[in-house]
């Protein structure tokens, strides 16, 4: 058996980083830039690497693809969020709520990065309590009064 040469390609695949180095969104809508950015990169003909980016990520952006289509095959969300979500997304900042003109697509931003915020959630993809309202911390049961 012979040795390849120092020039050769390596078939072994690249190691991924450490589960405790990746660094989960703090919200959807840091999700949703962060995958605006990778898919308009990837439509300039950039190639979408794992691992290579100044953070580790817990997924691609196409895993943020997929909750976005799952909500609207439920339709929690429909075509008029989408279409706010990319126009915004492509410009890498919210709609404002003060500009008469942006209020509109405000509304629709909101109910749209509300309703994606779970499903991340869930995946790990964004960090915070586990379920809506878990905090963390105990809340107090109040026993019933005796008759």
């Amino acid at each position: 058996m012979t040795r390849p040469a120092s020039g050769a390609l390596r078939t072994t695949a690249p190691t991924l980083s450490s589960l405790d180095k990746v660094q989960p969104f703090r919200s959807a809508e840091e999700a949703w830039f962060w995958t605006m950015a990778a898919l308009i990169a990837r439509r300039d003909g950039a190639r979408i690497v794992s691992g290579r980016g100044l953070v580790a990520r817990p997924c691609e952006p196409d895993d943020v693809v997929k909750c976005l289509d799952r909500l609207y095959r439920q339709r929690r969300i429909d075509l008029a969020h989408a279409r706010i979500m990319r126009i915004w997304g492509e410009r890498g900042t919210s709609p404002d709520p003060a500009a008469l003109r942006e209020r509109g697509d405000h509304r629709l931003w909101r109910e749209a990065m509300d309703r994606l915020e779970w499903p991340l959630r869930l995946k790990g993809i964004v960090a915070g309590p586990e379920s809506p309202g878990d905090s963390g911390s105990v809340v107090p049961f109040a026993a019933p009064r005796p008759a």
